[in-house]
């Protein structure tokens, strides 16, 4: 690799190059070329939902607008497509359902599969890890759906609509987070992650509920198939046994098992998604991975091309794989074919004359837009008042109020309750009771948000972040005894970087973690070694040769050379290095013969595995991880993140020695 665009051989005194600054360094990558490798690969699925909030919510908007628009200009028109009958047949076996019922039932089981994927992923890798973490979500997310069906049985006590409690109770998660981008960058991320675990509650007793509520007279052989097949596929899951064939026939015998049953199949996809494990990948399954390459580039078969792509795959989780092929199909095709199908109705006087006085319509609006906030406020003060203190939210409490206000948004399986629920004319005043919830929980969510603008810097931060500890990703805290740190031994923000100095990943990296470092006196930033022996033959000994010049008082000089010149990194070019920096070369020299620094670069690859990194750069913000972009802007704002977490402001200048 050449040295990246306008940067200039490393200065001929040490002293300059120890200050890290190299004159014409090159521009940030942006963010298209800025991203972590595994990001590249793939993202987690929690940082790909907040990444594509906006447009999943965007799309879905839009097909719930052409319904409307489609059921009011041409009734017979919207009526005659949904309801035309398409029967699939195999032998004397038949399964007759319309248009609306295959995407109800079936192509929104995999919308309920990526719930589930999503559920499993908070509990093995998310906040949700913590086990004891997960009571408070837990309580809000029943208490949050308990008072709106109170509320709509208060309303509806007696009358027709009654049954019709279970579209009352449950938020739609991606509409929700979608409107949260809405309300724009005044909501921090763990508002986000504070939402995500409550909805995980949520999206899973509201499938219960239809299971058990919402299910035609049980036929009980079919179900007893059904569990008997979720028990082989489970066992499956936890022995690592069958393959892909094996998880997508027991998947289709399930679904139609379930069918066969009249229990909603739709639970079929969170069930299959619950069993699918999620970790990150382990440095020892990637250099496997890596070996079954070079096999394959020394001998490239067909045999040996399959053998090597089977590797790669395999170095990622079940769930992770599952996630990459279904969050882009069910978030833009399939929940927005959902609301094609189904939230059209004939919006005329007639209606909206009704829906004033209408026991459904009162029901579900107030059910969501009183009943949720209430929910989820009174089981955060309940659980945080009855722990005295020792499990609260994640969040401040303005930030608590307003995710109830924004949970109080209703469509997919309200709207899926409804139809089930409801038809003709108590099913149009469903969905328009429904449809109006996401208007007033997003006009109530911006004034709770915005009038946090209102108060000072600290009083906004205790209000929107809270005082609850977060849960740390990084296994071994800064130490100033042994790491190689820039700028403030005291600062509140610790960016740390696990680097590899032959990575190209990091040398893109390193002008945008300079530039914060450089623009921000309230910031130490951490390098730690992680040399991918596999992939970088020279990384081991680069690194190496850092820890032998910092003996020599010349880390941060040495290290900003090798990222600037990553295509030289042998040995001959390592004494040159240190010859140029004015080393005792023969010492230098003597280190890395003798591989002096060899543990020291053990321990740090031994903190790496600890702490669940497996490729280069790896970023960490006070002690937790840095998913995404790494160009300036966003490790900047992942920094004033955590400075505002931290609860402080800008430290005085003073500056600590860099090691």
């Amino acid at each position: 690799m050449n040295p990246p665009p306008g940067v200039d051989v490393v200065p001929d005194e040490p002293d300059t190059a120890a200050d890290g600054l190299v004159e014409g360094a090159a521009e940030p990558a942006g963010p298209d070329e800025a991203q972590t490798p595994w990001l590249r690969r793939g993202q987690s699925s929690l940082r790909a939902l907040l990444l594509s909030e906006s447009g999943s919510a965007g799309v879905l908007v839009a097909a719930i607008l052409v319904a409307l628009l489609w059921a009011n200009l041409s009734p017979a028109s919207y009526t005659g497509v949904w309801t035309t009958e398409l029967s699939v047949r195999l032998g004397g076996r038949e399964i007759a359902m319309d248009l609306q019922e295959w995407v109800n039932k079936a192509l929104m089981t995999l919308f309920f599969l990526v719930v589930g994927l999503e559920a499993r992923r908070e509990l093995d890798l998310g906040e949700l890890r913590d086990r004891k973490r997960f009571l408070l979500p837990l309580v809000a997310g029943l208490l949050a759906m308990a008072i709106p069906v109170l509320i709509y049985l208060a309303v509806n006590r007696g009358g027709p609509g009654a049954d019709g409690w279970g579209a009352a109770m449950s938020t739609d998660t991606a509409l929700s987070l979608g409107l949260v981008a809405v309300v724009g960058r005044i909501v921090p991320e763990r508002v986000r992650l504070f939402l995500l675990t409550v909805f995980v509650v949520d999206d899973l007793v509201a499938l219960v509920v239809i299971a058990i509520f919402y299910s035609e007279s049980i036929d009980v052989t079919a179900l007893v198939v059904a569990v008997v097949v979720f028990a082989a596929i489970l066992l499956a899951a936890r022995t690592r046994v069958g393959g892909p064939t094996f998880f997508a026939v027991a998947g289709v015998v399930l679904w139609l098992a379930l069918l066969r049953s009249c229990v909603d199949p739709v639970v079929a996809g969170l069930a299959i998604g619950l069993t699918a494990s999620a970790y990150t990948p382990t440095r020892e399954g990637l250099e496997g991975a890596t070996a079954l390459f070079r096999t394959f580039r020394e001998e490239p078969t067909p045999e040996l091309a399959r053998s090597a792509s089977a590797g790669v795959t395999a170095t990622l989780s079940p769930n992770a794989r599952l996630q990459r092929f279904y969050v882009p199909s069910t978030t833009y095709v399939i929940v927005p074919l959902f609301g094609l199908a189904n939230a059209g109705f004939v919006l005329d006087e007639d209606l909206l004359a009704r829906a004033w006085a209408s026991p459904i319509t009162l029901g579900i609006v107030l059910g969501y837009v009183v009943g949720k906030p209430a929910g989820v406020l009174l089981a955060s003060w309940a659980v945080t008042r009855l722990s005295h203190g020792r499990i609260k939210p994640p969040v401040g409490w303005l930030a608590v109020a307003g995710s109830g206000t924004i949970a109080g948004v209703a469509f997919t399986v309200s709207l899926l309750i409804a139809t089930l629920a409801f038809d003709g004319p108590e099913l149009a005043e469903a969905k328009l009771g429904i449809l109006a919830t996401s208007v007033l929980a997003l006009g109530v969510t911006t004034v709770v948000f915005q009038t946090s603008k209102l108060l000072d810097p600290d009083r906004r931060a205790r209000a929107m972040l809270g005082s609850a500890t977060a849960l740390l990703d990084l296994a071994e805290p800064f130490d100033d005894t042994r790491d190689h740190y820039r700028g403030r031994r005291d600062a509140s923000v610790v960016l740390y970087e696990y680097g590899d100095f032959e990575c190209p990943h990091c040398g893109l990296a390193e002008p945008a973690a300079r530039a914060e470092l450089d623009s921000d006196d309230d910031l130490l930033f951490v390098w730690r070694h992680l040399p991918l022996t596999d992939v970088h033959p020279h990384a081991q000994l680069a690194a190496e040769a850092s820890e032998a010049a910092g003996k020599q008082g010349a880390f941060w000089p040495l290290h900003d050379l090798l990222l600037t010149h990553q295509d030289h990194l042998k040995r001959s070019d390592l004494l040159g290095y240190a010859g140029g920096l004015g080393l005792d070369v023969d010492r230098f020299a003597e280190d890395l013969d003798r591989h002096v620094h060899a543990d020291r670069i053990a321990s740090d690859i031994d903190s790496a595995d600890r702490s669940g990194v497996s490729g280069t750069p790896t970023f960490f913000v006070n002690g937790r991880r840095h998913y995404g972009a790494y160009d300036a802007a966003s490790l900047q704002q992942a920094v004033a993140s955590a400075r505002e977490r931290a609860g402080m402001a800008d430290a005085p200048s003073a500056s600590a020695p860099r090691r």
